[in-house]
Order: C-alpha cells, then structure tokens, then sequence
C-alpha cells in the first residue's frame, strides 16, 4: 500500500501566554517539524511537560499554534490549521480527524449505542449498518449488553474509556490522533485496542498517539518524535 503525507509541521510554535501572571509569555514548543503518513503509527515521545497532548490538540483545531504551518490533508486539499476557519476545523472532524482519548464526553439521557453510532450516522450510514458496528465494538471490547441501551454517565471509569475507544474506531478516519488510549485498561481489552489500532492502520489511517505503555508503543508505533528533541526516529523505543 503506497502511504501518502497526511499530516505535515513546519517551524511549528506554540506560546501560553498566562494572562493571571502579568502576561508572562510560555514556551511550549518551538520549531517543530514531521510528517505523519497513511498505513503507518507516529508515536510523540517527549519528557512529562513537553507538549505532547497540547501538540495533538493543535491538530485536532482545539489549540491554534502561534506560528508555523500545520497542515492535514482532508480529502485532495490541504488545510492550514494555523489559520482554519471554525466551519472548516467541524468538517475535518466530520470526516477526517477522529480522536480517541481517555476521557468520554457524555450527554446525559443519550445511550451507549446511540452514542457510539453516531459518527457514522453523521457520514451517512442506514441506520442498521452503523448498530451492527457499533455492537460489534461494544461486544469486542466488553461492554456488557445490558448497558447498551443505559446513558454511559452512570457507567464506572472503565466502562466509559472502553465506549469512547468503540465510538473512536466507528467509522474509517484518514488520521486518527490517540492520546493514552489504553491507559487503565486491563491486559485483556488493551489486546483488543491494539487489535484496533492495527485494524485501522490497515486500512491506511495515519495515526499519531501518545502511549505510555511501552509494548503498545513498540506493537503500534512505526516511528518516533521526539516532541522535547524535536527529531524523528524509525526506532520507537
């Protein structure tokens, strides 16, 4: 499978500026540069504070950099996500950026499996093919049947993290941005993410996690950034 460019920083910058501290300007990351590829997983890397969740939210249109050029591919154009408007960031999300993180975003009276449809059901799907995909991620990574049809606000930490991970994997993302996906996950449905995760590089997502675990790292990753050294290694340690 040929991989194609999907993701690409240049001299990319990004300042706090802590306006509680007479304005004080903070140094995130500076001068940035990678690329991140189809059918393959980039791991960031980088000591605790370095920048590594704030630089996926940057790709995700939650945290605008200061200066540089962040680009995602969506489609056959490129958007420029330094300067991308609201209704642009909506649709890359729409169809090109999934995100998977630890922490479920609930809405209360709305069930697990409407919940996880969802996605799909925004990309046009019947009805009855999104339910067989989202009940086959449920049953796959364990969420008791008997819950599907319950608000998932009511469920314990576990649960939650498990049906944010099947609403993530719901439909085919081009890029899929991963932030600690296994994080708390017993050795039984951290097997099934992984599974997922090779599943999705298959069939070609370009994916770019932070995974402190590292046997997930050395399964999934294909390559290294350093988001601290700012370098790019093909040895994912």
């Amino acid at each position: 499978m040929m991989t194609a460019t999907r993701i690409q920083a240049r001299s990319l910058n990004k300042q706090f500026t802590l306006h509680h501290q007479n304005g004080v300007q903070l140094d995130v990351l500076t001068d940035l540069e990678f690329d991140a590829k189809s059918g393959e997983c980039l791991i960031f890397s980088g000591r605790s504070g370095s920048g590594k969740s704030t630089l996926l939210k940057m790709i995700y249109g939650n945290y605008l950099a200061t200066s540089g050029s962040l680009q995602v591919k969506h489609g056959d154009e490129w958007v420029e996500m330094v300067a991308a408007a609201p209704r642009s960031v909506v649709e890359l999300r729409r169809h090109t950026i999934g995100y998977v993180s630890q922490f479920l975003k609930t809405i209360p009276r709305v069930s697990t499996l409407n919940l996880v449809m969802e996605p799909a059901l925004e990309r046009g799907w019947s009805v009855e093919q999104a339910r067989e995909r989202a009940e086959s991620l449920l049953s796959r990574l364990n969420i008791p049947e008997r819950l599907w049809h319950l608000a998932p606000s009511t469920f314990s930490g576990g649960e939650q993290q498990r049906v944010n991970i099947a609403r993530g994997f719901m439909v085919a993302w081009p890029v899929l941005l991963l932030d600690e996906p296994t994080a708390s996950l017993d050795e039984t449905n951290r097997a099934v993410v992984v599974e997922l995760m090779q599943e999705a590089k298959t069939g070609g997502a370009a994916m770019v996690g932070i995974f402190h675990d590292a046997e997930v790292r050395q399964t999934i990753g294909d390559k290294q950034f350093n988001v601290s050294a700012n370098e790019v290694s093909s040895h994912v340690q």
